[in-house]
């Protein structure tokens, strides 16, 4: 592989001193004269009519200045794409924690005190809690005008709480299950999960002077939030302005503007800017966590182990609202195959409205749910026709040039060297002590695509300004955007200053998510470069009168290859009076050619007397391109990691009678130190990949795979198969008590 000076070199994150030092500005940090405080007052019941709204003794306490109730903001919804979601609720209420009424005051404490102060009378309606009770016959329809909503993917022609379907279709099933010698059919569950991260969703709209519509928010996706904006409050996007701000983590959870317009309706009530910041109460109430799922599967095989067809069915329960997903589907339920050679395949996933709390979008989208259910579901297929696990799964991985089971075809295929890898490190074939099992699990995903833009500018006194209209979450964006043009202009990376646009910089930049941005980013970075190196080269040519095709800039001067003379690109730029800017643009919205692979090997102890189990060893293999940063890219592996884990183990947003019962971390489980086991990663390395280094995604390939893995090792540990995550020892407890009965 290609040898790079700072590509591939570990580096010092561009925001790091600013995070350590309290410097950074979060949107909670962004001061404005005159701020309020805005805050919400929630639903307490899953379904109810909103028969009134008294809000009169609110509106009278000295420091509230806006006290909204739905018929202030009546018609008005949003949503990433389908917009179903209402500002405040309008008549009804869907879920508990609903807005309905919003409060802008001169402190948090007068806010939360008026709050107590408007009185709602409702009328309980017979909530929908199931995904299943929701699509039948009789079940109560929660959005009747379903048809009219904008974004809606296509006319359902009558009502219905199954909302959006998908399907993905490869030859003929039936054919398959004929010619198979066992069918084996089971079920998965999965709960709803947050995103558990650092900073709760914040935001702050201050309409100015000119009447422009400023926003600071949690976001990052701020073009995509300014055209939603845009089109709920049928405000011309050029009047609206997104301003630069740190992202305290998202995993997919801050791409959806939550607050923002019910924060601009504060702002515009009371001519004052507004704040909202969400404490995690109501970040577990009335967030947008992962969906719960319901996963059928089944499996034709023969006898000597050859996969014949594989049908699945999978219900996503969306909640009251699908307006925080931003095309609505979840594409990772095209993966309920994998990577495993079937030559038919029918896959059909549902998404569900029920009176819970809305979901939207996780690292990863969809995958996690199915990836569980489909690994799984190879270990029961194996040990139904008494075959080894990994014997099954090399038997059936695809080869290069091979279709995967929804059709694709991708330049390079590593999925049995990755496999190989992940089996090697973690000695799978070793000992082990009683009741301790090994299991096996594989994941498969391209980058995403989308559109980014960026500059690069080189100014006379040397300094160095590399723009991106990217809003850092903590992925180490921007310092290996600053690795990619150190490395194309010769120079340390320390010398480039990255500047981050505001949305009237650039026309659209997709942001974050889909592991898209270093395919489609890091181009356009690279393209501003080359841009601006070139005419550098081009000045030089002009003002020195040599061969522009003999003129290389690389470092701190520019060079006649012809004549060896040299010259400091400042001087030039001195000698015009002027700087240089590059600019590049990319868009790239296909399928993307190249996708990676992730293997993952899980070993576990189970204490048969309590079902605990405890996760000793975690070995994670990921074919690769070029890695731009590999303490970056060593950090999303262990990041994910430990997310999956926690999905598969502990993770839950527990719900009763539509209330969310978790409703802080003392309750809501993650995992922390105590919970790392020993991590062994492997590096597979592939010469394809996309853009002039030819990289390969890693952001979402870690968290697909764990929750299969440790439910296979603990079947291999005990004998028991658990179906349902998370997998807990009170679980695996009354499994190993229903076996010896």
């Amino acid at each position: 592989m290609t040898t790079f000076n700072v590509i591939g070199q570990p580096a010092d994150r561009v925001d790091g001193p600013q995070k350590v030092t309290g410097e950074a500005q979060y949107t909670a940090d962004i001061q404005l004269p005159g701020t309020l405080w805005g805050k919400i007052l929630r639903s307490p019941y899953p379904f109810a009519e909103i028969v009134s709204i008294d809000a009169s003794q609110a509106k009278a306490l000295p420091g509230v200045h806006a006290v909204l109730t739905g018929s202030d903001v009546q018609g008005v919804l949003y949503g990433r794409r389908l917009r179903d979601v209402p500002a405040l609720a309008q008549d009804v209420v869907r879920f508990i924690g609903e807005p309905v009424a919003a409060v802008a005051a001169e402190t948090e404490d007068i806010a939360n005190e008026a709050l107590e102060f408007i009185d709602v009378h409702y009328k309980e309606l017979r909530p929908t809690l199931d995904p299943f009770e929701a699509m039948k016959d009789d079940a109560p329809i929660l959005h009747p005008d379903l048809d009219a909503y904008p974004g809606l993917p296509e006319p359902l022609g009558k009502p219905t709480n199954a909302f959006v379907r998908n399907a993905w279709d490869k030859g003929d099933p039936e054919i398959g299950f004929a010619e198979a010698d066992a069918i084996i059919e089971r079920e998965y569950t999965t709960p709803m999960v947050h995103q558990a991260y650092l900073e709760p969703y914040s935001c702050l709209v201050w309409i100015d002077d000119d009447n422009r519509v400023q926003v600071w928010a949690s976001n990052k996706a701020p073009f995509a939030l300014r055209g939603q904006l845009s089109d709920a409050l049928g405000i011309p996007v050029e009047d609206i302005l997104l301003n630069q701000t740190y992202i305290g983590g998202d995993f997919g959870g801050k791409g959806s503007p939550l607050n923002v317009p019910l924060c601009y309706f504060l702002a515009k009530a009371s001519g004052r800017p507004v704040r909202m910041v969400m404490n995690y109460l109501e970040e577990f109430m009335a967030a947008n966590p992962r969906h719960a799922s319901n996963i059928t599967m089944k499996t034709g095989v023969k006898n000597d182990g050859t996969l014949t067809a594989h049908d699945v069915r999978i219900v996503f329960n969306s909640g009251a609202y699908g307006g925080f997903k931003p095309g609505v589907n979840l594409g990772g339920a095209s993966r309920a195959a994998g990577a495993y050679r079937i030559p038919h395949v029918h896959i059909d996933s549902v998404q569900v409205y029920t009176n819970t709390v809305p979901c939207g979008h996780m690292r990863a989208p969809g995958e996690p749910q199915v990836l569980f259910a489909l690994d799984s579901h190879m270990d029961t297929v194996a040990q139904h026709i008494g075959m080894a696990p990994l014997e099954l799964r090399m038997k059936n991985l695809i080869d290069a040039g091979e279709e995967m089971p929804t059709g694709a075809v991708y330049q390079e295929v590593k999925a049995k060297e990755t496999l190989q890898a992940a089996i090697e490190a973690s000695e799978y074939h070793s000992d082990k002590p009683a009741n301790v099992g090994r299991g096996i699990a594989m994941g498969e995903r391209g980058a995403g695509g989308g559109e980014s833009h960026a500059a690069i500018t080189l100014n006379p006194d040397g300094s160095i300004i590399l723009n991106t209209a990217i809003f850092e979450q903590g992925t180490g964006t921007h310092t290996t955007l600053r690795q990619m043009a150190a490395e194309e202009l010769g120079i340390a990376p320390e010398r480039i200053q990255v500047e981050v646009w505001n949305t009237d910089a650039v026309p659209f930049d997709t942001g974050s998510g889909g592991s898209r941005v270093t395919r489609v980013a890091s181009i356009a970075a690279y393209e501003a470069v080359v841009e601006a190196r070139q005419s550098v080269e081009l000045l030089a040519a002009e003002l020195l009168g040599w061969p522009e095709e003999r003129i290389t800039l690389r470092g701190e001067t520019v060079t006649n290859s012809d004549t060896g003379e040299s010259q400091p690109w400042t001087d030039l730029l001195s000698r015009a009076n002027r700087s240089i800017t590059g600019r590049g643009a990319h868009s790239d919205r296909e399928r993307s050619a190249v996708t990676s692979f992730t293997a993952q090997v899980a070993e576990v102890s189970v204490d048969i007397e309590t079902g605990e189990v405890k996760l000793l060893k975690f070995t994670t293999a990921h074919d690769v391109g070029t890695i731009l940063n590999p303490v970056s890219h060593q950090g999303q592996i262990n990041g994910g990691l430990m997310q999956g884990i926690g999905y598969a183990m502990m993770e839950e947003l527990t719900i009763e009678d539509g209330s969310v019962t978790s409703l802080s971390f003392g309750d809501y489980k993650i995992p922390t130190s105590q919970d790392i086991p020993e991590l062994r990663t492997v590096l597979v390395e592939s010469d394809a990949g996309t853009g002039p280094y030819r990289t390969k995604s890693i952001g979402e390939n870690p968290i697909g795979p764990p929750a299969a893995a440790i439910a296979n090792a603990v079947e291999d540990a005990v004998g028991v198969r658990i179906t349902d995550l998370p997998i807990t020892a009170e679980k695996v407890y009354n499994a190993l008590k229903a076996q010896s009965i």
